[in-house]
This record gives C-alpha cells, structure tokens and sequence, in this order.
C-alpha cells in the first residue's frame, strides 16, 4: 500500500521517511495542498528501476528487430567477436 505523506512531513520525519524507504524497498509519496508533488525513494531501489527500465528499452529494440525482419548475431560469431577484442586488448 503506498505511503502518501504531506510535505511537511519530510521536514518533520526526514529519518523516519528514509527508513521506511529502505526498509520496505517502496516510495513515499509527499503532497503539497493535496495534490502529489514528490516521491522520495532509496537510491538502491531508484538503481534497480533505472536498471529494469534500461532492460525493457534494450528488450524492446531488439523485439522490434527481429519483427522487421533483422538478422542478429548467432553465439558463435559474436563470442569470436568479442575473443578477437580482447586480443587485440592483449588479454
């Protein structure tokens, strides 16, 4: 369920907000006047959603090659690909 908060309340329960935060993975809502303004979240769950997010974008490029008709890269040629880069590196 999530936790919806007034603005002043971060000012009030700064601490207790950030451990809510941590401790349950999940957002805090803070409204102004009512209405939603800002959303305080742990900066490892914003990590992981940034990261889920970056996921479904590279998903989604890929489903939309193969639905025109793109080739990718069978296993074998991209891990000689990538073992002709490391050479060239000097491993």
């Amino acid at each position: 369920m999530p936790r919806i908060e007034s603005i002043s309340s971060l000012r009030d329960q700064a601490r207790e907000i950030s451990e809510f935060c941590h401790r349950e993975g999940e957002p805090v809502f803070l409204t102004t006047n009512g209405k939603g303004d800002l959303v305080v979240l742990s900066v490892e769950r914003f990590e992981q959603m940034q990261a889920e997010l970056d996921l479904l974008g590279k998903l989604g490029l890929a489903e939309a090659e193969e639905l025109r008709g793109d080739k990718g890269v069978d296993h074998k040629a991209m891990m000689k690909k990538l073992e002709a880069r490391l050479d060239a590196r000097g491993r």
